[in-house]
Parts: structure tokens; C-alpha cells; sequence
């Protein structure tokens, strides 16, 4: 089997060009939307993870994806950057929209049910509703503002153009890391988000879609960290 990768790479890279490796990144925990710009070697001795069986096992992933011609969706590497920034709207904000309040209220019903008995429950649902608010205006902040700059720069690209777009990018990218880090205490506090004998429904609903927030999330971010907004600041439109 060919070494596509040698643990030296950026996280963030490995899964722009491979984005089947965030399966294996959720799975064993490694951060590729925040700590994007880690190598991978680094990343994995913070987790202590054994780095030549997880690089066995990211090489077969993309020796298999390779073998069976999957290209991930498109190549948001080389898209047209308006593209991108419709696939971002579309997908990740149109879902945060849609599940962000659904979750919300989750979360209350299940803390006023079981708050009692859990009072990590507390703390849970104060940290989702912070985050909460972060997210409501960063998706107002971008979708007002840094995305239609964006667009304006590719269709009419100019020094000074890319400069305006770059320093709407810094305060963002800061979100990020904010709700990257609500993120890790909300899995710290529910305990990977396990769910006790006496869960009912709801308590199981809410904390499956915790979960899948979080892929998104992640996802989201790396998107935006890794590919868009270096394709900006490099002038790559």
C-alpha cells in the first residue's frame, strides 16, 4: 500500500484533500475543524494515540476511497468561492437554523425533568444556550456582511479587495475557536454525552442531536478554517 500520508501534514489539509478522513478523526477525537492546523503526528500524541496504526489506517481509507473513485462531493479546493459559500449557507447554516432551536428546547424539557437527579445537567444546558447565541450571530455576522465581501472580491478580484475580505476574517475565525471550545466542555460534561439507565426519549433525542451538532460543527468550521478562508488570504478565487 502507497503512503499518501506520513503524519507530518496539517490535519486541516489531510481532510481538504481527503474529507473521508474525518471519520476517522471523529472517531478517535483528533480536532480537525479548530486545531486544523496541528500535524498530524502532534495531534495524535496529545490524544496518545499509536500514530502508525492510526496512519495504517487513514492510508487504507484513502487507498479504498481511491480504489472505488469517490470524490467527496466536489472539490470545494478549486470551486468557485461563491460555490462554496452557497454550499455553507445552504448546508451547515440553513441546519443550524433549523436544529439549534429544536435542541434548545430539548434540552430544557430534559433538564426540567431530570435536572434533579443530574445536576451536570445544569451546567449542559447553560453552555449549549451560550453557544447558542454565539452561533445565531455569527451566522447574522457572515451572511450580512464577511460572505457577500467575499463574493464581491472573487467576482472582481483586486489587492484592495482582498484586503477588506481578509480583515473580516480574523473576528470570525476567533468565533470559531469559541465554540470550538463550548464544544469540548459540553462532550467533557455530559461524558461523551452518555446517556444514564433511567433516560427517557427525550433525554436520548437531545443528546443524539448533540451529537450530530457536533459532526456538523466540525465539519462547518473546517470548511471555513481550512479552505475558505485560506483561499482568501492566499488570493486563490
Amino acid at each position: 500500500m502507497s503512503q499518501q500520508f506520513n503524519g507530518e501534514e496539517k490535519i486541516g489539509d489531510i481532510v481538504a484533500d481527503f474529507p473521508g478522513a474525518s471519520h476517522l478523526f471523529k472517531e478517535t477525537k483528533i480536532d480537525f475543524c479548530c486545531g486544523g492546523d496541528r500535524p498530524l503526528a502532534e495531534a495524535a500524541r496529545g490524544q496518545q494515540l499509536d500514530l502508525d496504526e492510526l496512519l495504517r489506517r487513514l492510508n487504507e481509507s484513502y487507498e479504498e476511497a481511491a480504489a472505488r473513485n469517490v470524490a467527496a462531493e466536489a472539490d470545494w479546493k478549486t470551486a468557485p468561492i461563491a460555490d462554496l459559500i452557497d454550499h455553507i449557507v445552504t448546508r451547515h447554516h440553513g441546519y443550524l437554523k433549523k436544529e439549534l432551536p429544536l435542541i434548545s428546547e430539548l434540552l430544557t424539557k430534559v433538564l426540567r425533568v431530570h435536572g434533579a437527579g443530574h445536576p451536570e445537567l445544569a451546567a449542559l444546558h447553560r453552555q449549549f444556550h451560550q453557544m447558542k447565541i454565539e452561533l445565531d450571530q455569527h451566522l447574522i455576522a457572515e451572511e450580512e456582511a464577511l460572505f457577500p465581501l467575499l463574493k464581491r472580491y472573487a467576482a472582481e478580484p483586486s489587492a484592495e479587495a482582498q484586503q477588506k475580505a481578509v480583515e473580516g476574517l480574523d473576528d470570525l475565525e476567533q468565533d470559531h475557536s469559541v465554540v470550538g471550545d463550548y464544544l469540548k466542555e459540553m462532550r467533557a460534561k455530559s461524558d461523551g454525552y452518555a446517556l444514564p439507565a433511567e433516560a427517557c426519549t427525550t433525554y436520548s433525542l437531545a443528546f443524539g442531536k448533540l451529537v450530530e451538532l457536533e459532526a456538523d460543527l466540525f465539519e462547518h468550521i473546517h470548511l471555513e478554517n481550512n479552505v475558505l478562508f485560506p483561499r482568501v488570504e492566499q488570493g486563490r478565487v
